[in-house]
């Protein structure tokens, strides 16, 4: 087994929303369940709520505005610099909502994480719910992957598959969905601290074992 000293993973957070899975992270270290420690939360957005929301657990925050920049490139390249200064073991991207360079993947290539609000590979990009509603999906669900270049395109490592009910609309699909993001997100950012996880070869490897395409699937069949 791949081993770590998971009393020193230092984890970065990358946000531009309210940052309810980044409260679901910070939960998880104050309950001793998540062996990390979250030593910066970075938004491309000011005055969001996901700041507040490291504020008040007293963890440093930086906002680094993309709209200051010339360029995507530009803005990436700073942004590496700012994460670096704090030598992270992990970026958890955590409803950052950035296309990302090439050249800024590479750089985090294995140690940065992403969620999506769908079973990938299905509905990559925007609006999920409302998409698998539309196509009658009779499952949905949640996605969190390692980021590679190609958007929401990086190996999958653990899905929670939720059940799509009849008289669903996006918003009621998406708190549903929303319930499992909390739950898998910190589980697959523990798997990483405890050294359980890693990225191989294009694809996710847990305890020694490729995992299938999907990931490790968790089926939630709560309404």
């Amino acid at each position: 087994m791949l081993t770590s000293d998971v009393k020193t993973l230092r984890v970065v957070v990358l946000i531009s929303g309210s940052g309810s899975n980044l409260q679901a992270l910070i939960d998880g270290v104050a309950s001793g369940e998540l062996p990390i420690e979250i030593t910066a939360v970075i938004s491309n957005r000011p005055g969001v709520l996901g700041l507040s929301r490291a504020e008040e657990a007293g963890i440093p925050t930086l906002v680094l505005d993309h709209k200051g920049f010339a360029s995507r490139a530009d803005f990436d390249r700073e942004l590496m610099r700012t994460i670096d200064a704090y030598n992270p073991g992990l970026i958890v991207l955590a409803g950052f909502m950035r296309i990302l360079t090439p050249e800024f993947t590479r750089h985090y290539q294995g140690r940065m994480l992403n969620i999506h609000p769908s079973l990938l590979p299905k509905f990559q990009g925007l609006h999920t719910h409302q998409r698998a509603i539309d196509a009658g999906e009779i499952t949905h669900g949640v996605t969190v992957h390692f980021v590679t270049a190609e958007l929401d395109g990086g190996p999958a490592i653990v899905q929670a598959v939720v059940p799509v009910l009849a008289g669903d609309d996006a918003g009621l699909l998406a708190k549903r969905v929303q319930r499992q993001e909390h739950i898998i997100y910190p589980l697959a950012v523990k798997w990483f601290a405890q050294g359980k996880l890693r990225m191989l070869d294009g694809r996710a490897e847990l305890n020694g074992e490729l995992l299938p395409a999907c990931g490790y699937q968790i089926e939630a069949n709560q309404p």
